[in-house]
């Protein structure tokens, strides 16, 4: 009896608490707190949630900036200064010596041809000479006879006609000589030769040779290719996005072959359209000789922009988010139930130069440089408060 009337005086007084706690959950309804909707570009942050994030702020600053841009192109050489050498009127290799990589100067010998085609040239030229000498001098005979009513006129326009038409005849064979390097004025009869010298049009180095004793080439054939390195020139590729920092005047330094060694070129002329594959072409001008640097080589170069003062902000400053620029502008300080908050809203901006640290701006419409409060160090962290709600925003 006594264990019975223990265990019912502990039992019973538990139920009854157990009751009134249920009856009075049931009279108290929830207390409901209005949340406050932030726009999408605002972040708020307690004060001590800014301490913690590592939050500075700074001004926009006015600064000079020189970007360096890098891109890719090769090694190429003015027309004038790239010789492709062929015979008019083709012929049998006599004789060839040279090889790839030999320097020739201009007028130097680079092989020898024959062909009966030259003889037959300088046969006709020859005997067209000798008949405008004879022409000539009954041209001028007649002339004289015609002013003293001696002679007709029909007889005279003959005689002129004949006259010009082997003057023009030996003009037209003098050309062809010149052609294949035969100096007309040196030509006699017995100076007739079946061969005749290929002679360089420039000087430079052998690129290529195409020939060998024996070989009959033809008018269209290539013999030798020659190439003058001393003016050399850059064909850089940029895309479309960069077309606007570059310019006429700008210097470039580029570098072979992974070499160390620097050189130096300055642009001369942009391209003035854009490709199918969105590039655009820029030509520089390699300064001075440079040693190891030979045409179609590949090459990496920086281009240098000038110096100028723009709106710009620490590197750090800009975060980048769904493929877009933004920065953080302090907007306003918040009293809630005696707790301070900070507001900050994001702000798209776009990216200019980029040199020592500092980034170039450009801001939307209506913002003043003056007066704005950037967030200059811990934006980062305020994007993470955006992406992530409820790791450190309220």
């Amino acid at each position: 009896m006594n264990i019975v009337k223990s265990f019912l005086t502990i039992v019973i007084p538990l139920i009854i608490s157990i009751l009134i706690s249920c009856n009075g959950g049931k009279k108290s309804a929830p207390e409901v707190k209005a949340t406050e909707v932030l726009p999408p570009d605002i972040v708020e942050l307690r004060a001590d949630q800014v301490k913690l994030a590592n939050i500075e702020t700074g001004a926009i600053q006015m600064r000079s900036l020189s970007g360096n841009l890098k891109v890719n192109g090769s090694v190429g050489v003015a027309p004038e200064n790239l010789a492709t050498v062929c015979m008019p009127f083709g012929g049998f290799v006599k004789s060839a010596q040279l090889m790839p990589g030999n320097a020739v100067t201009r007028g130097q010998t680079l092989a020898i041809l024959e062909n009966q085609d030259f003889v037959d040239i300088q046969q006709k030229f020859l005997e067209a000479k000798s008949q405008l000498e004879f022409a000539e001098a009954e041209y001028k005979r007649h002339a004289e006879l015609y002013k003293e009513d001696v002679y007709s006129q029909q007889n005279l326009q003959k005689v002129t006609a004949d006259y010009r038409s082997l003057k023009a005849q030996v003009k037209a064979l003098e050309q062809k000589l010149a052609m294949i390097g035969i100096n007309p004025a040196n030509l006699h009869e017995d100076d007739i030769s079946r061969s005749v010298s290929v002679v360089s049009p420039i000087s430079g180095f052998v690129k290529s040779v195409n020939i060998n004793i024996g070989k009959y080439v033809a008018p269209t054939d290539v013999l030798f290719e020659i190439v003058n390195s001393d003016k050399l020139y850059l064909e850089l590729t940029l895309f479309e996005k960069d077309a606007d920092k570059v310019a006429v005047g700008q210097q470039i330094r580029f570098f072979i072959n992974n070499e160390t060694e620097q050189h130096d070129a300055v642009i001369y002329q942009t391209g003035k359209s854009v490709n199918a594959d969105k590039t655009y072409k820029v030509y520089a001008t390699v300064s001075g000789k440079c040693k190891n640097l030979l045409p179609g080589m590949y090459v990496n170069a920086i281009v240098e922009a000038s110096a100028s003062q723009v709106a710009s902000l620490p590197s750090e400053a800009i975060v980048n988010f769904d493929d877009k620029d933004y920065i953080f502008i302090f907007s306003a300080n918040k009293d809630e139930n005696g707790r301070q908050f900070m507001e900050y809203r994001m702000v798209q901006i776009r990216k200019g130069l980029t040199d020592g640290g500092y980034t170039e701006i450009i801001l939307p419409d209506g913002l003043e440089i003056k007066t704005a409060i950037v967030v200059i160090k811990g934006a980062y962290n305020l994007l993470s408060a955006k992406k992530n709600a409820g790791e450190m925003s309220c």
